[in-house]
């Protein structure tokens, strides 16, 4: 394999990555389908209008609850990231265009859908002056409008730490600002290079301080250690995190990161029992949680709990 399914030449750390076969799951990773009337009626109008969820689109493997609940996730600013993290399945490139239109065309996805709660999530976009930060406001502020009733979770990117552009999405008022750190520091800049451990943290503090309702995400099984999980949960809290999920790593394919382990579900118990100590007002963890796994639960979980 020398060549990415996007057409462009693979990276050295792409091709190295690929020498290792892609790994057989445990017999725990197992997803139980459920088939709810909520979940059918969804799916069935997702299908008539066209819509495009990153849940459908990821085959995340909670989609039937998560739409039980009537929650969804979606990806905006494009299907090219400008960043390249070592896990992630989206594809890095030159983005098109900014779509100023996508705001609204969400919005309206949310108000057709019926939800009662939606994550916006989407890709680095450092080819635009802003960095992306209106577009993430902009969808935050279209959903409101449109959908009074539906809490609205943002995860973004860092927006390179700069002040102006974080206090532009915060102004937009998601229920929950959502920056995920994924890793511990001794690995952080193998997995994520083009962020830093401590910038993240930063993020989160500053929303914080924004009185935002924050929350962050760990990967596990990318060569951390359980100590080092602990002293990042330690990290988070102190950053000021309000909620937490843990979850394993999956790899995507094989040029990227090989799953360094399996964590067995009684580790996923531990973590979030040592998370719960520290004073995290909302935990979910896990070898299938996903960051936005029954967000909207999490959320009146964290808001209900003293802060």
């Amino acid at each position: 394999m020398t060549v990415a399914p996007e057409g462009r030449k693979l990276l050295r750390l792409e091709v190295r990555n690929a020498q290792t076969p892609i790994e057989r799951k445990p017999p725990w990773i197992k997803t139980r389908v459920r088939m709810g009337p909520e979940y059918t009626e969804l799916k069935n109008l997702v299908r008539r209008e066209g819509l495009h969820t990153v849940c459908e689109e990821a085959g995340c493997p909670n989609i039937f609850e998560c739409w039980e609940d009537r929650e969804a996730t979606f990806l905006i600013g494009g299907d090219q990231c400008t960043r390249r993290c070592d896990f992630c399945q989206i594809d890095t490139g030159k983005p098109a265009e900014l779509d100023r239109d996508e705001p609204r065309r969400v919005a309206e996805s949310v108000q057709a859908m019926g939800l009662r709660y939606a994550t916006v999530t989407g890709v680095a976009r450092d080819d635009l002056p802003d960095g992306g930060a209106w577009l993430y406001a902009e969808t935050v502020r279209a959903i409101k409008e449109l959908n009074p009733q539906t809490g609205v979770e943002l995860l973004v990117p860092d927006f390179n730490g700069e002040p102006g552009r974080l206090a532009e999405v915060f102004a937009s008022r998601p229920e929950v600002l959502a920056h995920n750190v994924e890793t511990v520091p001794r690995i952080f800049k193998r997995i994520r290079p083009a962020f830093t451990y401590q910038r993240s943290l930063a993020v989160l503090t500053a929303a914080r301080d924004a009185g935002l309702v924050t929350k962050s995400n760990l990967i596990l099984g990318l060569g951390e250690s359980p100590d080092e999980v602990r002293t990042a949960l330690e990290d988070l809290r102190d950053a000021g995190c309000d909620i937490v999920t843990i979850t394993q790593y999956l790899r995507p394919s094989a040029r990227h990161h090989p799953v360094e382990r399996w964590v067995h579900p009684d580790e996923f118990v531990e973590h979030a029992k040592y998370a719960e100590g520290l004073g995290f007002a909302g935990v979910l963890a896990g070898p299938l949680v996903r960051s936005s796994y029954r967000a909207g639960r999490l959320y009146q979980q964290a808001v209900s709990a003293p802060r």
